[in-house]
C-alpha cells in the first residue's frame, strides 16, 4: 500500500485514536496513545519523545553510567519518526492502528536498537546482499493476572498446564480458545505465525514465525511478544519470556534463522548443491568468531546464562553442524529455498533487532575478511563437556569480554559500544546487590 493510501486510510479509520511505541534496549515496546490528529501531524514532522526511554533499565531505575544520557544531560526529548510502513492494526484492542517508530533522524540513532539493525541492514544491502531472517520463541504461561502475581511476590506462579507434554495436540484443545486467538491475532497483526505447538516443560508453548527481510522480522519479534501477551491478559494468563524461569525446567529459546539472498530477494544466497555455499562458509565462520565478543546482544541478561549453563537445548558452545540441534549454530539446508543458519544460543528473553544485528553483522564481518571455515562440523553430541570452547558463563564475564575487545565498535560503532555495555555492567550491578532465596536457606542458619 503506497503512502497517500495509506494516509486516507488512516484518516477514514473508525478509531480516533492511536497507538505509537518505540523499543528499549531490553527489547521492551514504550509508547503512548495519541489522538488520530496528533498522529497525522506526526507521521509527518516527526514526534518528541522523552529520552529516558534509553535511560533506564526494565524496571524503569534510571542508569547512573551512560554516556548518552541521565540526570547529567536531564533527560531532553529527543525527535523520533514513525515508520509508516509498520501500519497495523490491534484486534484485541477494537482494530485500533498502532504505529513503530525509532530515532534514525537523532542524536540517540547510535544507540536506538531499531536504528542500529536498520544500519547494519544497510551494510548488507550495499554489498549486494538482502537479509532474510525470522524468530521462534518459547515460552510459559500462567493462570495468574499481574495483581495476582504481585501479590505472591512472583513466587510459585500457576502454569498454564501441567506436565511435560511436547507436540501435545491434547493440550492444544484444552486451551485452544486461547491458542486459536492468538493465532488469529498474530495474523491480522501483521506477524504471520507459521506454526504454535506445546513444548516440553509445564504450560510452555512454542511458535515459529514466518521470515521477512532483516528490519520487518525483528519488528515481527517485538510485536509477536507484544501481541502474545496482551492475548493472554484477556484469558487472565501471564505469558513469559523469561529464559529460565525455574531451574528443574527447560529454558526458553528465541532462536535465529538467517539466511542471505541477491538484492531481487529471487536466489537464496546461501543454497549450494555441495550443502553450504562459500559465502555461507565465510559468514559462518564470521559469526564463529565474533559472536563470543558479541554475546550480550544475543544473551542480554543475569537469566540468560542460567538457562546456558549446560545441554537443556541451549547450546554455549562454539560448535556448528548439520541439523543438529546440540550446536550453537544448525545448518538447515534440505531445500535451496529454505538453507539457512539457525542460531540456538538466543533465549526469548533478547532484543531481536539487537540480537540480529549481532548476528548479521558478525556474518558480514565474514564475508568482508573471506574468513575460512576451519572449526569442524560437530556430529552427535555438542554438548560434550570439555570437547568445545564455552562461551562466558555470565553476563558480568560476557560484558568483560565484549568490553575488552575493539571488534565490537568495529562492527557496531562506539557509541552504541560504550551505551549497551554500560547497560549490561548496570544489570549485573543490580543483581548483585539482592540477597536471594538460595542464600537464605544456604546460610541463614547453619552458617
Amino acid at each position: 500500500m503506497g503512502q497517500d493510501k495509506l494516509m486516507a486510510k488512516i484518516k477514514a479509520h473508525e478509531s480516533k485514536i492511536a497507538k505509537v511505541a518505540i523499543v528499549d534496549i531490553d527489547g521492551i515496546l514504550r509508547g503512548k496513545i495519541v489522538r488520530k490528529d496528533k498522529l497525522l501531524k506526526s507521521l509527518k514532522s516527526g514526534f518528541n519523545f522523552c529520552d529516558v526511554v534509553f535511560g533506564w533499565d526494565a524496571n524503569d531505575a534510571v542508569y547512573n553510567n551512560s554516556p548518552t544520557t541521565g540526570l547529567h544531560t536531564g533527560y531532553p526529548d529527543a525527535f523520533g519518526m514513525i515508520d509508516i510502513n509498520t501500519f497495523r492494526e490491534m484486534a484485541w484492542e477494537n482494530n485500533m492502528p498502532f504505529f513503530l517508530a525509532d530515532f534514525s533522524n537523532d542524536r540517540l540513532k547510535d544507540i536506538c536498537p531499531r536504528s542500529l539493525l536498520k544500519k547494519v541492514a544497510q551494510k548488507a544491502t550495499d554489498m549486494g546482499f538482502t537479509p532474510m531472517f525470522s524468530i521462534e520463541f518459547e515460552w510459559f504461561n500462567f493462570q495468574e493476572t499481574p495483581q495476582s502475581l504481585a501479590e505472591k511476590q512472583h513466587q510459585s506462579p500457576k502454569p498454564l498446564t501441567p506436565g511435560m507434554f511436547g507436540y501435545s495436540m491434547l493440550r492444544l484443545a484444552q486451551n485452544h480458545t486461547f491458542f486459536d486467538e492468538l493465532f488469529r491475532n498474530m495474523e491480522n497483526f501483521g506477524v504471520p505465525v507459521e506454526g504454535l505447538h506445546t513444548e516440553t516443560g509445564t504450560g510452555v508453548m512454542e511458535a515459529a514465525l514466518s521470515y521477512a527481510p532483516i528490519v520487518e522480522a525483528a519488528d515481527r519479534g517485538v510485536l509477536f511478544k507484544m501481541g502474545t501477551k496482551a492475548t493472554a491478559y484477556k484469558h487472565h494468563i501471564i505469558a513469559s519470556f523469561m529464559a529460565k524461569w525455574n531451574a528443574n525446567l527447560p529454558g526458553c529459546s528465541g532462536h535465529i534463522h538467517q539466511s542471505l539472498w541477491d538484492a531481487t530477494q529471487q536466489r537464496n544466497l546461501f543454497a549450494h548443491e555441495s550443502g553450504m555455499s562459500d559465502l555461507m562458509k565465510h559468514y559462518l565462520a564470521g559469526q564463529l568468531y565474533a559472536l563470543p565478543y558479541l554475546l550480550p546482544m544475543v544473551a542480554p541478561t543475569v537469566n540468560s546464562y542460567k538457562r546456558l549453563a549446560g545441554g537443556d537445548w541451549a547450546p554455549a558452545t562454539l560448535t556448528w553442524g548439520f541439523e543438529n540441534r546440540t550446536t550453537a549454530w544448525r545448518i538447515i539446508n534440505n531445500t535451496p529455498d529454505a538453507t539457512r543458519i539457525e542460531g540456538r544460543t538466543s533465549g526469548a528473553d533478547v532484543n531481536p533487532y539487537l540480537a540480529m544485528a549481532a548476528y548479521l553483522a558478525a556474518g558480514l564481518y565474514g564475508i568482508e575478511q573471506k574468513l575460512a571455515l576451519t572449526l569442524p562440523p560437530v556430529e552427535g553430541n555438542g554438548y560434550k563437556e570439555g570437547a568445545f570452547v564455552r562461551f562466558p558463563l555470565s553476563l558480568k564475564e560476557a560484558t568483560q569480554q565484549m568490553k575488552a575487545s575493539e571488534l565490537p565498535i568495529q562492527l557496531l560503532g562506539e557509541k552504541f559500544v560504550q551505551h549497551f555495555i554500560a547497560t549490561r555492567e548496570w544489570e549485573y550491578e543490580q543483581y548483585q546487590k539482592q540477597v536471594s532465596d538460595w542464600e537464605l536457606r544456604r546460610y541463614f542458619e547453619i552458617i
